[in-house]
């Protein structure tokens, strides 16, 4: 009773009678499987920060770290048990620093059951694949495991204290977020890892000044790609929901897949939580998460000011210049005198207060890809011209080219009165964990640098494999062998790859994002099924573990440059406007830096009978990759610690 009695008292929840019935079989199947075995460590409901969730039990014995998840009461074992079983050992061996050099083992009781186990089958990284198994068999599976693994030196106490350092994706950190937790409860904390936490507090400290001296101020925050703008900003919005209510902060997108996306993903987590209807869930999270179009539409129609004090701007770079903007709402909206920039015009909304305000704009580097799409300089031009009297906090890198190329731009940002902090730029790619220098070789990449490329491409071997290969049924296969537990992978290409209709791949097909990002393995609209592939504007702000990428013939490398083309009608069509140029390759970047973990590059091998794709229009391209140092069959990933270089 007196394990019973600590895990009670710990127990953070109302403690509901099928629970204490769970702890107390689970304890008395460990008290019969346990006994006489080596010294070991056993840990009854291991926290994994990233899930949001709990580990039944870690078992730690001859430096094997065993994950145990029980089904009480069961003889089954369901597909989602194993994967959550397998997820949690994956987590550690990725997130937890002292499991990265060692062996962990899952395995899924039920007890009902008589199935058992056997020798271990452990991955490259030393993750075994899950065993499922009666309770009977408990000890004589850890006994074989024993058996057939080399002893580690591994410390127990060492491994305890040895600390955490998840890399959520930005579905989980939403929902984290929304539950109120920390953001350093779930974000990196090593030092290699730019500090959410100083993001944080200099947008707080902006804050609270222009609350308490009635200022206006806006705030460009920027990061490479994957470094954690949109997570900052959905912290910045909830830690000010949750702990100043009369700010009503919000957080913006114009990314339609992305507010789809984190919507469903947060209705869905509150329903089965709360145990609430999934209507009345959506219904709260709308509060939260809002589409920044319908922010702008209710407020063309209301000229008073909003009740909003806060509000966090995703992907600013996005919003529209004043010809798109005026073209949009007269043809959709009936507003023939509309003569603003979005930027303009949704600084103008938060203007009207007539005390204080606070505008944060998540800025990413080389993020434009739709025509319209203003970048940073609709921004500074409606400051500089329009609302002087603003108080502008910029990171120390706008002015760099990957933010803004434009002259006027450049020039506001020496301004003596914009004041640059340095803690307002994320330097260093979260969402690849194994990858940190990703971003970095992406851009060598789509620079024709393929002397950078390989360097950079070199130091990511083995923690974040990169291949190419020209045979898609390869790439499929190694998508599939390479995701575990509910790790997602996918095929992604370009919006403009037409000519890809040949090798089975449709970009003409529109993928539901939601069912594509959220849904499981048995459903045939999930990333999961290789057979829809989803486009830069599908994908850009969320992330995959595993990527296909799918490369077709309008971005080509020619010579020692890339080119542009469209397809239009029956063939393609160079493209010479810079500004086309510059967003085809910016779809691409976006198509580069979506996997989290490593991915995979089709490269057609073209048909000369077919004068749409001739070998030729794909040719040079695959010889520039296999110059940037990509392998044409994948590395295994290496069994170490993603943080150690």
């Amino acid at each position: 009773m007196t394990i019973l009695g600590e895990l009670t008292r710990n127990h953070r929840h109302d403690l509901e009678h099928q629970q204490r019935e769970a702890w107390l079989a689970q304890i008395d199947i460990l008290k019969e499987q346990l006994v006489d075995l080596p010294d070991g460590v056993l840990h009854f409901e291991l926290i994994i920060p990233r899930m949001g969730k709990r580990a039944d039990c870690v078992v730690m014995i001859k430096g094997i770290v065993f994950v145990l998840e029980f089904k009480v009461h069961s003889a089954t074992f369901d597909r989602y048990a194993i994967a959550q079983v397998h997820d949690y050992a994956l987590d550690l061996k990725n997130f937890h620093k002292g499991s990265h050099g060692a062996p962990i083992v899952p395995i899924l009781l039920a007890t009902e059951s008589t199935a058992s186990g056997g020798s271990p089958s452990y991955a490259s990284d030393l993750v075994a694949e899950p065993q499922t198994i009666g309770a009977k068999s408990l000890r004589a599976t850890l006994i074989q495991v024993i058996q057939d693994t080399p002893t580690s030196s591994l410390n127990s106490t060492e491994w305890a204290t040895s600390g955490y350092q998840p890399t959520p994706t930005i579905v989980e950190a939403a929902q984290a977020l929304y539950q109120n937790h920390d953001v350093q409860e779930i974000a990196r904390s090593d030092a290699g890892a730019k500090n959410l936490q100083e993001t944080d507090l200099r947008i707080a400290q902006v804050i609270e000044r222009s609350k308490a001296e009635n200022r206006k101020a806006i705030c460009f925050i920027t990061g490479v790609p994957g470094a954690g703008k949109t997570l900052a900003g959905l912290n910045i919005a909830a830690k000010r929901a949750s702990g100043h209510a009369d700010e009503h902060a919000v957080f913006l997108s114009g990314n339609g897949p992305l507010v789809d996306v984190l919507r469903e993903a947060l209705a869905r987590d509150q329903a089965d939580r709360e145990n609430i209807n999934k209507s009345e869930a959506s219904r709260r999270v709308r509060t939260f998460v809002q589409n920044i179009h319908h922010f702008r539409d209710e407020y063309l129609q209301d000229q008073r000011a909003p009740i909003e004090k806060v509000v966090v701007f995703d992907e600013a770079q996005r919003a529209w210049t004043k010809e798109q903007a005026s073209k949009f709402m007269q043809a959709k909206r009936g507003q023939s005198n509309f003569a603003q920039s979005e930027p303009e015009f949704l600084i103008s909304v938060m203007n009207r207060h007539t005390d204080w305000c606070t505008v944060v704009c998540l800025i990413g580097g080389g993020q434009e890809i739709n025509t319209g799409e203003a970048g940073l300089v609709e921004w500074l031009t409606a400051l500089a011209e329009r609302f002087p009297e603003w108080d502008v906090y910029a990171s120390a890198l706008l002015d760099d080219r990957h933010y803004t190329v434009d002259t006027k731009a450049v020039a506001f940002l020496k301004d003596a009165h914009v004041t640059k902090c340095p803690e307002l730029h994320l330097s260093v790619s979260m969402r690849s964990f194994r990858a940190e220098k990703l971003s970095a070789f992406v851009g060598a990449l789509l620079d024709g640098n393929a002397h950078d490329a390989r360097q950079l491409l070199e130091s990511l071997r083995d923690r974040y494999p990169v291949w190419v290969t020209r045979d898609l049924d390869a790439a499929r296969d190694w998508l599939k062998a390479i995701a575990r537990g509910s790790e997602r992978c996918g095929f992604i290409a370009s919006s403009g790859a037409h000519r890809l209709r040949p090798e089975g791949i449709h970009i003409k097909s529109k993928v539901d994002p939601v069912s594509w990002f959220l849904n499981d393995k048995l459903d045939v609209r999930s990333s999961y099924y290789l057979e829809e592939v989803a486009t830069e504007f599908d994908v850009q702000g969320l992330e995959l573990d595993w990527a296909g990428i799918c490369w077709d013939a309008d971005l080509r490398f020619i010579g020692s440059s890339w080119e542009a083309h469209a397809f239009r009608g029956t063939k393609w069509q160079t493209v010479r406007a810079d500004e086309r140029k510059r967003y085809l390759k910016n779809a691409y970047r976006v198509l580069l830096t979506r996997a989290r973990q490593g991915m995979v590059i089709f490269v057609p091998q073209g048909d000369d009978t077919d004068p749409t794709r001739p070998r030729a229009f794909y040719d040079e391209t695959y010889a520039f990759l296999l110059r940037c140092g990509a392998p044409t069959e994948p590395a295994q990933v290496a069994a170490v610690s993603p943080y150690i270089l």
